[in-house]
């Protein structure tokens, strides 16, 4: 696919984000209009707010003819990045935290690398490679996320180096096909699902080093989610094993029927 061809899909899952929202679309909107020569569209994708972000997303609606507002009706991040890949017509989908907590410069750079790289379906966006810079990371959240990444490098042998950045973009293809195998989790799991499904299925990966800062207004809720981590971690396991025996059988099956 020629740059001409290239198109790009913001996702911006939000809920309950009226302190953020105006400033992450009015500053997402100022780079992309100085720096990106594609076309370009913006989602917000309202998993359940019940402050005034449904408001301020209609109003940068009507502000910008590229921005969408879309009610999701159901909470968490998991159901509204499927519903905002599940809504895209654009060749490159995505999502970025509403907060920009990764630079906003590295939008353009990935969008260069699928330019460049026909090859390439999935850039991951990483806070943990050696070439990253974070600033501002709490010391208890950055430990949680690190002991996330061990125990899915020793449960599941993951390759990339992180897995929950807030900085995710594919191809219209790859994000469809990922869909498809995922489960159905509702929560920041299943964007680690996808990253692991994509490993699984040899999808091109590029794992960015990014520069990253903490945002001390998130409203994720920390233990909450490292509970709901473990719970998935494990029915995660367990699909992933069911799915290889499966595909054991049926190779010695094919073995079996070979030799008759």
């Amino acid at each position: 696919m020629s740059r001409e061809e290239l198109s790009i899909n913001l996702l911006f899952p939000v809920l309950n984000e009226r302190l953020r929202l105006q400033k992450g679309i009015d500053k997402t909107m100022a780079y992309l209009k100085k720096n990106v020569s594609i076309p370009y569209k913006l989602t917000i994708l309202d998993n359940g707010s019940d402050d005034e972000t449904p408001e301020i997303g209609k109003a940068l609606a009507e502000k910008y003819p590229e921005v969408s507002y879309v009610r999701v009706g159901e909470k968490g991040v998991g159901v509204a990045f499927r519903k905002g890949i599940e809504l895209n017509e654009s060749a490159l989908v995505g999502y970025m935290d509403i907060d920009l907590s990764t630079d906003i410069r590295y939008l353009g750079r990935t969008i260069k690398l699928f330019a460049k790289n026909p090859r390439l379906e999935y850039v991951n966006g990483t806070r943990f490679s050696k070439k990253s810079h974070t600033r501002g990371r709490k010391w208890y959240r950055k430990i949680t996320s690190m002991g996330l990444v061990f125990l899915l490098k020793a449960i599941f042998h993951m390759r990339a180096t992180d897995a929950v950045c807030g900085f995710t973009f594919l191809r219209k293809e790859t994000a469809e096909r990922l869909v498809a195998a995922c489960g159905n989790d509702n929560g920041w799991f299943y964007t680690i699902e996808f990253l692991l499904r994509a490993e699984r299925m040899g999808v091109v990966i590029y794992d960015m080093p990014v520069e990253w800062q903490e945002d001390y207004n998130t409203t994720v809720k920390v233990w909450k989610t490292i509970k709901n981590y473990l719970v998935q971690i494990h029915r995660l396991r367990r699909a992933f094993k069911l799915e290889d025996g499966k595909k054991q059988g049926k190779v010695q099956g094919a073995r079996q029927m070979g030799r008759k």
